[in-house]
Formats: structure tokens, sequence, C-alpha cells
């Protein structure tokens, strides 16, 4: 549900039509109206006839046909772990789909090759859990972080399958602690490569933003970003000039490297979450890019709205805490008096972790879609124009932290603290198994046991 749908003429409603419905070319070989769909077999006919010149679906085209067939059938269980899972998502090319677990695993599955284990890394000096992980551009290396400021990096082609730091593979230790001082003196939530491969930027506990550069194996910088915890970062395009982060301290920044040395502050703040920010996923066009928040809500922002400073005024919510409290009813009618979001979506639940949430794939839907995990065990898909919830995908025992859509195929993956990796497809020509929810009070404190005592 969104609090206010986009209006038609807002240039990011023409965009996503633009990517998303089919071309003028379409209607007229499928002789259809600008409101009526064109049915898919029309579309293949057309195709076959040539309407558009150039003997194939223009990108719009083959968005509008495969974003209608949503991964809503299933489950299919990819694995399941006696841990929770914190992290996963598949590769930029969809061969690989890792999953990072509590209990010090993480696994590279290769998709092409029936789900097969393709590499079980045991991870290494691990505080808490994997908090994020990160797959270079050409897969060659994996990145995790957990609540240290030691990255490792991992070579992923290495023949063996089980990943054993520093007994059968190097597990290379990063070290973003340059400004600090002692092994534990902060935690890294987020992790990202850039583009190309020589960088990556991380987001920390000790409220800041690291950049580190790979070739020349050190730390390049470190600025104090926000008042609270950084827990999200990512860049904003390609160019890798623009980073995006979210704190808890309720704000999104836009940070220009080409200013650093100058201005040493952020090139823009973006207010109107009224708590902490959990994640954020860039659109890949240096422009917009959507946020969740503890407030439960899912923001979508435009850079250009952005100002140079942030309001201190927000209503807040006394002795409330995320991590074991619900949010109050209440206090979902408040609205930031100074809200520079373009959208706003509710109805999922962002509780007890840093719930993640993503564009649908460019390539499949035109980023026609918006989806998230959620505390309610579930997987949310939000229609990004006209706000509404086009699904809900339902089989986790508990909260379902992370998911992935493949970036070709009509395929999503789930990750839950039940441990469970589960895959979602359309049409999906497997018999669908028997996935029983059990009691979640008895796998919580199966699970509870497992982990703390």
């Amino acid at each position: 549900m969104c609090d206010e749908p986009l209006h038609k003429d807002h240039e990011f409603f023409q965009l996503t039509k633009l990517r998303s419905e089919p071309s003028e070319s379409a209607r007229k070989a499928g002789h259809t109206g600008r409101k009526m769909p064109i049915s898919t077999v029309k579309m293949l006919s057309g195709r076959e006839t040539n309407y558009s010149g150039k003997g194939r679906f223009s990108s719009a085209d083959r968005s509008h046909l495969l974003g209608r067939y949503l991964p809503v059938n299933g489950p299919w269980p990819v694995d399941r772990m006696d841990t929770r899972a914190y992290v996963s998502q598949f590769s930029s090319d969809g061969s690989l789909f890792i999953a990072g677990f509590q209990g010090s695993h993480i696994r590279i599955y290769n998709v092409d090759d029936g789900w097969k284990v393709q590499k079980d890394i045991l991870a290494k000096s691990l505080r808490w859990t994997i908090t994020d992980t990160s797959l270079s551009p050409d897969r060659r290396f994996l990145v995790y972080a957990s609540m240290s400021p030691i990255v490792h990096i991992v070579n992923v082609g290495s023949s063996a399958m089980e990943s054993h730091a520093n007994i059968n593979d190097i597990h290379d230790g990063l070290d973003f602690s340059m400004y600090a001082h002692g092994a534990f003196s902060f935690g890294i939530f987020s992790v990202k490569f850039s583009t190309d491969g020589r960088e990556l930027v991380a987001g920390t506990s000790d409220d800041s933003i690291y950049v580190y550069d790979l070739e020349a194996n050190r730390l390049t910088s470190r600025f104090p970003a926000h008042t609270s915890d950084v827990n999200t970062v990512t860049f904003a395009d390609d160019t890798g000039n623009l980073i995006y982060s979210g704190s808890d301290d309720s704000l999104c920044k836009v940070w220009d490297r080409r200013c650093f040395a100058t201005k040493g502050k952020a090139a823009g703040v973006l207010t109107g979450h009224l708590e902490g920010i959990t994640f954020i996923d860039s659109r890949g066009d240096g422009r917009y890019f959507i946020s969740n928040g503890k407030d439960q809500g899912l923001k979508l922002w435009d850079i250009r709205k952005m100002s140079s400073n942030a309001s201190s005024f927000r209503p807040r919510i006394s002795d409330w805490d995320y991590r074991w409290m619900e949010y109050p009813p209440s206090a979902k009618q408040f609205k930031h008096p100074f809200d520079q979001c373009v959208a706003t979506y509710r109805g999922h639940a962002v509780l007890r972790t840093l719930i993640r949430c993503y564009f649908s794939p460019a390539h499949s839907t035109g980023q026609r879609y918006i989806y998230t995990g959620s505390h309610d065990n579930c997987v949310y898909i939000y229609d990004v124009v006209t706000g509404d919830r086009v699904a809900k995908l339902d089989c986790h025992q508990l909260t379902v932290r992370d998911c992935s859509w493949h970036p070709y195929y009509p395929m999503l993956v789930s990750s839950s603290w039940d441990g469970l990796i589960a895959r979602w497809e359309f049409p999906g020509n497997e018999a669908v198994p028997p996935l029983k929810k059990k009691n979640c009070v008895v796998i919580e404190d199966q699970m509870f046991r497992a982990i703390y005592l």
C-alpha cells in the first residue's frame, strides 16, 4: 500500500512506463488502444512478423511481457541450515547465488547446475554474525563482513569446494581500523564492491563510511557520515562517484567522492523517515533509490530533492526499540513534517533486524516493482507506480531478512531466520513440496539455544 500513489505526470511515473509498457509499434501490431493490455500471444505474433523492424522485442516490450509473470509459485527449498540466514543475493549474471548464515557458513550455489553447492565457506574470526557479503563484478572474489573492522576476501574460483580459512584456502583480512583502536573497536554492517571491482565501500557502527583500495591494499578514506550507526551504503551508479548511505539517525545522505577533499561533508541530505534506516537500494541511474525504515515504511527518493541540512525536528517514540518491541499502532499515523520522499509504501514489518528491500530487475520488469523481506515471515512485492501490493510470498516460520530476484528469469529466492532458503518461480514445472509451518515458538527456542548457549 502506498500512502499517496505517484501522480501520472511525475517524471518517475513516466520513466517507469517507458521501461515497462509496450511500445507504440507493439500496440499497432496488436491492434490495441493505449489503456488495453496486449496479450502474450499477440506480442509473440508481432515479434514473428518483425513489427519493430529489428527482429526482436524492444527492452520495454520485453519488460512488459515478462513483468506480468511474477515469481509467486512455490516455494521449492534450496537449502536449510540450523542457524539464521542473514544475507542472500544472486550474482549480476544470475549464475551464482550466495547465502550467509549466522553459524559462520557462506554457501555459493551454482544456479545453472541444479543449485549444487559450489563453495562452502567457513568464515574466519566471525563476531556475532555475517552482516554482509559482496561478490566482485567478475565473480572471482567474495568479501564478507561481521561486527569487526576486518573484512575478509576469498577466491571463489579456487578448486576446493570447502573453504576453511587459512587451512585449505586463504581468507585475506582487509583491515579497516586504521583510524581506530583495538580489534573490535567497531563493526561493519554493510560492504559493497565498486562496479570496477577496485574498491570497497563500507558502513560501520562508528557512524562512518570507509573506502578501501583493493589494488593498493590499503584504506584510502574514512569520514564521519552520520550521528549513529551507518547500516547501509551503496554506489549510486556505475561511475562510482556517488554513494548513498542510511543510518539509525533516520537520515539518507548522498556523498560525492569528487568533493571529499574540499568539502568533507555530504552533497545532500534527505529527510522523511522517523526511525532508523535498515537498507538502501539504488535504481542504478544516479537519481532514484529506495530505503527501508524502522518506522515501517519503504520510501522512494529523488536526490534532486535533497537539501544541504537536515531538519532536527521529527516525531519520536520514547523508549521504543525495534529489536524486541512491536511498533506502536498509534505511531503509524506519524508523518515527518519535512518529508522529501517521492512515495512511501507500507504493509510489511521492519522489526528485529536490518531487513532489506530492492528494485525488481531492469531486464525482465523494467524495475516496475519493489520488494522487501518482512518480520511477519513473508516477502512483499509492490507496484512502484500504483503502490499496490501485487504479491505476498508466505512460507517461512521466522523473519525474512533478505531476498533476491533473478536478474533475467521470473525467479525469487527468500532467506529467513528459520534457516530456510526458498525459491519462488513462474510458472514452475515441479510439484510444490509440502513446506509445513511448525510452531514458531519451538523453532525460536531451538535457534536461541543453538546460537547463544
